[in-house]
Formats: structure tokens, sequence, C-alpha cells
């Protein structure tokens, strides 16, 4: 039997690059939301707001260091510099799961909605250790972003990535989870692709996704398609297997190419076709550099991995770390 407490200690774990225009009005919906929770009697007094600044440039850091002086239930801690969304949420996450029973993971710029934390407690009480918030529809995206980001989910369970379908980075996670979910060394990560690995009991939540409340999205097309290739290179060998079934494809080609060459050879039918001969270069050349550069990804990878650097440098907090 999973051991549930009655009144968790939640820490909720906002990551945060350049959010100065954002962060007044969200922090206090968060704070808020930890309020009502701790009203309701579904968590513990002590819960709290945690803040993790991803080395932005901006007023971020100076906007949290000042919620954290003027409210208890706002903590903060900050890279040493930027490193990305995954990095500093696992930088979070790895700060609260000694200090706090369950974390809930959610993007500061309220765009996912903030009432479906009733929800994931009411799960996490029930005996679930990972509760998922998924979306229940694409509303406000585009078109382009709709259609891509579906795509991308089905390539990935394709690829034979465990992941949840419309499911970012806004889940529940009790700290046994994290506590295993630590033993996962890898530099090159994608949460929302390896928190189903760990296993224990899960489950989901839908909600409607809104727009974003203030400032800009940090994640344009190209950082996304960056994200994609992330993922799938993270979780999956399965595009090492595509390559190798292209090239036996390919070599059959070739054979039968060979065969054909010299039964024309042998009927002294030959025509001289350098049309068709640039294309079969372009085509193969094509599929090398492809090749080339997918196996390239992993290597890459596999590079970064043995210098086994650091994921993440937190270089201030806004408590004595002395103190907890």
């Amino acid at each position: 039997m999973n051991k549930v407490i009655d009144r968790p200690r939640l820490w909720i774990v906002i990551p945060c690059f350049n959010e100065q225009d954002v962060l007044p009005v969200t922090a206090p919906m968060f704070r808020d939301k930890l309020l009502e929770l701790i009203k309701a009697g579904s968590i513990s007094e002590d819960s709290r707001v945690l803040f993790v600044n991803d080395g932005s440039s901006d007023k971020t850091w100076q906007i949290i260091t000042d919620l954290a002086a003027e409210d208890e239930h706002y903590i903060g801690i900050s890279q040493s510099r930027n490193r990305g969304h995954q990095s500093t949420l696992l930088a979070g996450l790895m700060e609260a799961k000694d200090k706090c029973d369950i974390t809930i993971s959610i993007d500061c710029d309220g765009q996912d909605d903030i009432n479906a934390m009733n929800e994931m407690v009411a799960k996490y009480h029930e005996g679930c250790e990972i509760v998922y918030g998924v979306r229940s529809s694409r509303k406000t995206d585009t078109w382009f972003k709709r259609n891509t980001a579906q795509t991308y989910y089905k390539l990935l369970n394709s690829m034979g990535a465990n992941t949840v379908y419309n499911h970012a980075d806004y889940r529940l996670v009790s700290c046994r989870v994290l506590a295993h979910f630590a033993d996962y060394e890898e530099v090159n990560i994608f949460l929302r692709g390896m928190f189903p690995l760990v296993g224990f009991k899960s489950t989901s939540v839908e909600y409607e996704r809104a727009e974003r409340l203030a400032g800009k999205s940090h994640y344009p097309l190209s950082k996304m398609i960056k994200l994609a290739v992330e993922g799938i290179t993270s979780l999956s060998t399965k595009p090492i297997s595509i390559i190798t079934g292209i090239g036996l494809f390919t070599v059959l080609l070739g054979i039968i190419g060979i065969i054909w060459a010299i039964v024309m050879v042998i009927l002294q039918k030959t025509v001289a076709g350098w049309a068709s001969l640039a294309c079969i270069i372009l085509f193969m050349g094509g599929v090398q550099l492809l090749s080339l550069g997918i196996i390239g990804e992993y290597i890459g990878k596999i590079y970064l991995e043995t210098k086994h650097r650091p994921r993440y440098i937190i270089s201030d907090r806004t408590w004595d770390e002395e103190e907890g």
C-alpha cells in the first residue's frame, strides 16, 4: 500500500525565464491557490511556491526576491546562467524532493488552469503518486501549432517513447517518485517522457489551456523543433533502426539497378541519361547526409553524457541554506 500523508507539504515549482511582465500577475494567483488548498485541509500550512529563475536577463530574479521578502509562502532559487526550461524545472524538483511531500510543476505564464491542482491533490489522496495535467483541447492554438503538436505526440509514440498525449510539464509528483527519479542521471533530459519510465501509480486530469496572461512566449518554432528532436533522440533509438531499413532498401534498389544496367549492356540498349544519373546521385547524397545527421545527433548525446557535467547549478536562494 502506498503511504499517503493526510496533509502533505506541497511545493509548487515554477520555472521562470524573463518573466518580469507576467510574474506580478500570476504570482498572487499561485499563492491564493496554495492558501485555498491549505484552508481546505488538503495540504499543510508550511507549503510553498518555489520560483526557479533560469538565468533571466530582466528583473525576474529581483521580483522573486521581493516576493519572498514580503510573503513567507514565496521562495526562490536561481540558476547560475540560462540553461533551458527542462534543466530549470529539474533543478526545482531536485531542490524540492527532500523538503516536501508532493510537488506540482507549472509554467509561469498562467496558461495552465491552476484550478486543476485541486483535482491533482485529490488524486494524490486517493493513492496516485504522479498526476498528469492533460489538455482537453487545443482551441487556443493556431492551426499550425495544433496539428504539428498532435503529429509530434503520435510520432513519439510510434518511435516507442511512452509519453502522455497532450501533456506538457504540468504535473503532480510525489517526493517518493522524485527520490527514484534522481537516479536518472542523463544530461539530455526530456521530463515529460522520463516520468512515465519511473512507474508508480499514476493518472491524469483534464483542463482547458488559456491564453498567456502577459508578456511574450519564450518558445518560438525553433525551440519547439529543438525540443521535439530532444524528445525523440532522448527516449528512442528507433531512428537508427529506420536508417538501417532505408540503407537495406537502398542497397536492394542498387542491386536491381546493377542487374538492369548489365542486362541493358548485353542487349546493347544503353542510352545516355545524365538527368537520371544526377537525380540518383542527389537522392543518394541526401539520404547519406540525413543518415549521418541523425547518427551524429546520437553521437553528440553520447559525447555530452560521458563528460558528466552538472545538469544545473544553483547560484542563489532566497533563504539561508544552512537554516533550510
